[in-house]
């Protein structure tokens, strides 16, 4: 099944797991022509049941569902100490006498894949990690298109080689969480149009790119490159269906620059976001932070009082290189904007 004949405008609204994408965001993005995308890596059962309902209230155009492939942790009470201890001089300046301890680890993700094969969307993305063979088999027999997130030319043949129907390359621009999967994170460093190309020349399957694209422009590029769409995530966090916390949206639309890095501390995998008091605090220990999910988990009550707190020095600001460049506006406006400056010769 070619691209394409799911969603026509090559774009790809991308998945955001902690609350960016919402049902109406989703369905705007599908409604013009695009693939909307939940990221529900992070939301429970219900949730899911309900954000797809929702979205399939709101379209009948195909959507894309995302998802961690990941085992529960199960950290011993030193790790978790030892955590806990590191993120000390953050917490403490809540006020709080202790940490809150997370009710669990992660979502599981064997009991997400089963209600993926039930909810049967027209395509379902995939990152941190591969499936195996017989996982692809049985989305492909629900009907499923597969996508797998790359961010090396190994993991790209890997995502080929267990049946994938077209891959993300996701280039060290894209903001939040890096996919990799094959060796150290911190060696996946190659930015989106070198992995573009250098993937196109090694698979054999489509190849979307990711990585600094905010405009019409970027897209045209990229499709000139050769890739088959494109998949955005930082030009929808600022759009007005976002769930993002206003504080969060602020930051974003202040950007001057390139004002991000690369990061372990919130959630012990690298992700790309805007530097901030959290991140520098944690600066000099986020090499000893253990691995995602377990400091994800334990950094959520931060989070979560950081944004009821309206503080964004101490939320997770993903956000892609190219946030200097965002334009807030509601989804289907951006969508017809993209649209209208691929067009353009």
């Amino acid at each position: 099944m070619a691209l394409r004949s799911i969603f026509p405008v090559p774009i790809i609204q991308g998945p955001m797991a902690g609350g960016a994408n919402t049902p109406a965001m989703v369905a705007a993005v599908s409604n013009a022509g695009g693939l909307g995308s939940i990221g529900a890596g992070m939301l429970p059962l219900d949730t899911i049941h309900a954000q797809v309902a929702e979205v399939r209230r709101l379209t009948s155009r195909p959507f894309m569902l995302n998802f961690f492939v990941q085992g529960v942790p199960s950290p011993s009470p030193q790790e978790v100490e030892r955590a806990v201890g590191l993120l000390r001089p953050v917490w403490s300046s809540l006020g709080w006498p202790e940490l809150p301890k997370p009710a669990k680890w992660c979502e599981d993700f064997a009991a997400q894949f089963e209600l993926l094969l039930e909810l049967k969307p027209a395509v379902a993305s995939f990152t941190f990690d591969i499936l195996e063979a017989p996982q692809v088999k049985r989305l492909h027999d629900a009907g499923i298109f597969v996508i797998g997130t790359v961010t090396t030319v190994e993991e790209a043949l890997a995502w080929q080689a267990v049946g994938a129907d077209a891959i993300v390359a996701s280039g060290v621009e894209s903001g939040g969480h890096r996919g990799t999967f094959i060796g150290e994170q911190s060696s996946a460093v190659l930015e989106a149009i070198p992995l573009l190309a250098a993937a196109l020349e090694a698979v054999k399957i489509p190849v979307i790119s990711a990585g600094n694209i905010m405009s019409g422009e970027d897209i045209r590029a990229r499709l000139a490159l050769g890739a088959a769409a494109v998949q955005m995530g930082t030009a929808f966090m600022v759009t007005d269906e976002s769930g993002l916390p206003v504080a969060y949206k602020e930051r974003l639309l202040a950007a001057q620059g390139n004002p991000t890095r690369l990061t372990r501390a919130f959630s012990g995998r690298l992700a790309r976001g805007i530097e901030n008091r959290f991140m520098q605090q944690m600066a000099e220990v986020e090499a000893d932070v253990p691995a995602y999910p377990v400091q994800n988990a334990l950094t959520g009550s931060i989070r979560a009082e950081a944004a009821k707190r309206g503080d964004a020095e101490l939320l997770s600001l993903w956000a892609g290189t190219g946030v200097a460049r965002s334009r807030a506006m509601p989804t289907a406006k951006l969508m017809e904007t993209l649209i209208a400056e691929i067009d353009q010769s």
